[in-house]
């Protein structure tokens, strides 16, 4: 360290400035002086032992350890969850417990498989892996069994506030089997795993034969350690179980030896033949989507033997696609996880195959329909109006488009019928019947009471016979706004059956058929075979012409295969089945299923249309009429309003004149009046 001191001396005598030397002290610290680690402490609880191997029928000690990390803690929580299904708990042991005051009895069940033990500690402790309790369980059945602290578990500190210092909670995962053999050993062609599932509801076991044992007795059940009785059942090295329910199975036997029964030895067999669950497919953002790299969410569950993984298969109906070889078959299943982002895919219609696997091997299919779009917000030739995900398709948009031009002619007619009421009403150079009223009033009124001076004669301009009526329909040409809420759904499952009959080479199944097919998209279809490397005929025969046309595919290593057509079908009805051959050897016809064809394209000659076009074609034509008649009625809308401006200026004119009229006549009754009055005054005098 000399040469730091050395250094701070020419430093202070080099430089008077307070900052600089601050910082210099700090560096001459920081370099000087190696700075210790800052270390967490946390409380932990832990089992031991973390793992082991119990045998059915027997029993093992699990002990529950507490480690401070050098603090002092004073009250414990201890929650633990283990599979009621795989062990049972005997009794909790507390009687050594680093826990010297409990708040409650020990509690547990074995229905739901929780223990909870909870006590405090006077003054505090500071321990390292110090035992809280130890429990005892007895092993039930087969398999794993887990055990957890649940995050209800507190370790408090001793610091008066109850500080909840438990961060570290670790598990134990033991393995629970059967006893070893001590009778005959079994093996099984058909479930020859005991650990694994089989969706295989025929069990085959066979023993070894000895010849010291005469007999043998043996049960099949469902308790793991069963012991058969002492009845002998024969000495046959084999047996058969038909038609077994799903769920887990024990085989027991023993051996019957110069007169004394052996040991027994114990066989599980797990059958499970139930796929999962049924469960949708949902697209993000939707079935009908621009996006070209879709995301599908799908989710299921298995209650038995447990999901296994997921597999995905993507089937174009458009044809010529890239994806499919020349003859049609190509398996597309690919193992996938929920979310799966597609890869870019093309603008069209796809269906979307999703395969739930259990573990047993057993699955459920789902499928649902994709369509890519180019357009957000527009017209699709295939689809209609696309506004997002939301797609009108062109049977409503053209019957709203229909009715909206009907009630354009209902209106174009009204608006036309009025104006040309209003045209000869002002030709004829009419006035209404109010005012036609007055004017005869005022004719009367000079008749009797006035002269033809300063009064009107007579009324020129058009006529305004229908004036008020024609308000009532201006009003009302604006005021016309139809509203539709159009709704569809559409459904078509189309789906058949094979027939298995008991031959030395099955017929193909069918599984998978197109749903929805038209003559404007492709047909697929596709199913499993008992072998494989078969090849697989698919037969088409039309109904209405009695043609019948074949295509071969070979199914994979799994048995599966799958055909899909590469151009469009005629539309009408089709038997379908399939034949399968190896070799010489051909199966018999599988049973036929019915599919319709749709009609959804017209054909001319080489050229085709499909219904799609001619909707579009219809509502081009539509709008065009739609704008023709908005254009005739704002024409008749725009001059019937200016004609009835007029009229409301002649018809004010008019009625001035007529209140001038019958101010004339009251001014002359008044001055008549006046003279009379005069007269007989002059009279009286």
């Amino acid at each position: 360290m000399s040469h730091y001191w050395d250094l701070l001396t020419i430093f202070f005598k080099r430089t008077k400035h307070f900052l600089t030397t601050l910082c210099f002290l700090l560096y001459f610290f920081i370099a000087g002086v190696s700075i210790a680690p800052i270390s967490v402490e946390a409380a932990a609880l832990m089992f031991s032992p973390t793992t082991g191997s119990f045998t059915v029928g027997s029993t093992f000690d699990v002990q529950i350890l507490l480690d401070t990390d050098d603090l002092s803690v004073n009250a414990l929580d201890v929650e633990l969850r283990f599979p009621p299904d795989k062990i049972q708990l005997i009794s909790p042991r507390t009687n050594v417990s680093v826990i010297s005051l409990w708040t409650s009895q020990p509690q547990f069940n074995n229905e739901i498989g929780r223990v909870r033990l909870q006590g405090g500690i006077p003054r505090g402790i500071n321990v390292n892996n110090a035992l809280v309790g130890t429990l005892t369980f007895r092993v039930k059945s087969v398999g794993t069994a887990i055990l957890t602290f649940s995050d209800a578990s507190k370790v408090l500190l001793n610091d008066g506030l109850g500080t909840n210092d438990l961060s570290r909670k670790e598990s134990a995962v033991y393995t629970l089997m059967l006893p070893p053999p001590a009778g005959p050993i079994v093996v099984s062609e058909t479930h020859p795993n005991q650990t694994e599932w089989y969706a295989n509801p025929n069990v085959f076991l066979k023993w070894a034969l000895s010849e010291a044992v005469k007999s043998y007795s043996y049960i099949f059940d469902e308790e793991p350690v069963s012991l058969p009785d002492d009845s002998a059942e024969g000495d046959r090295s084999s047996i058969v179980y038909k038609n077994v329910s799903d769920g887990r199975h024990y085989f027991h036997i023993k051996a019957l030896r110069e007169g004394a029964w052996g040991g027994v030895t114990h066989f599980a067999v797990k059958t499970d033949i139930e796929p999962p669950a049924e469960f949708p497919i949902e697209f993000i953002p939707g079935d009908h989507t621009n996006a070209r790299n879709p995301v599908v969410k799908f989710s299921t569950t298995d209650t038995l033997s447990g999901l296994g993984h997921y597999e995905l298969k993507l089937v174009s109906l458009q044809p010529q696609d890239p994806s499919i070889d020349d003859s049609g078959n190509k398996t597309l299943f690919i193992e996938v996880e929920s979310p799966y982002i597609l890869s870019t895919l093309d603008i069209g219609t796809y269906d979307v195959f999703i395969r739930a696997y259990d573990n047993a091997g057993n699955y459920r299919e789902s499928v649902r329909r994709l369509v890519i779009t180019s357009k957000f917000f527009g017209f699709s030739t295939a689809e209609g109006l696309i506004i997002g995900s939301f797609v009108l398709g062109w049977p409503w948009i053209f019957s709203i488009l229909l009715l909206l031009v009907l009630l354009l002619i209902a209106l174009a007619y009204n608006i036309k019928k009025k104006h040309d009421a209003v045209h000869v009403a002002h030709e004829a150079r009419t006035l209404p019947d109010e005012v036609t009223q007055q004017l005869e009033e005022l004719k009367e009124y000079k008749r009797k009471y006035g002269n033809d001076q300063g009064g009107p004669t007579s009324i020129g301009g058009p006529t305004i016979l229908s004036a008020l009526a024609l308000l009532l329909v201006i009003g009302s040409v604006f005021s016309f706004s139809p509203s539709f809420r159009p709704a569809y759904a559409q459904e078509f499952v189309n789906s058949g059956n094979s027939n298995d009959g008991v031959v030395e080479l099955a017929p193909p199944y069918v599984s998978t058929l197109s749903r929805d097919v038209s003559n404007a998209e492709i047909f697929y279809v596709g199913g499993k075979t008992e072998n494989r490397a078969t090849d697989v005929t698919i037969f088409t025969q039309a109904l209405s012409s009695g043609e019948t046309t074949s295509h071969t595919v070979t199914s994979d290593k799994n048995g599966e295969w799958f055909y899909r057509h590469n151009s469009f079908l005629a539309p009408g009805k089709y038997l379908l089945w399939t034949q399968a051959r190896i070799g010489n050897l051909t199966s018999p016809p599988s049973a036929q299923m019915e599919m319709s064809v749709a009609r959804a394209a017209v054909t001319f000659g080489v050229s085709r249309i499909t219904y799609e076009g001619l909707y579009l074609i219809a509502t081009i034509v539509l709008l065009l009429v739609i704008l023709f008649l908005i254009g005739y009625v704002f024409y008749h809308a725009y001059h019937h309003k200016r004609k009835h401006k007029l009229l409301l200026v002649e018809v004010r004119e008019a009625e001035e004149s007529i209140k001038r009229g019958f101010a004339i006549i009251r001014r002359d009754i008044e001055r008549e009046l006046a003279s009379l009055k005069k007269g007989r005054g002059d009279g009286m005098l």
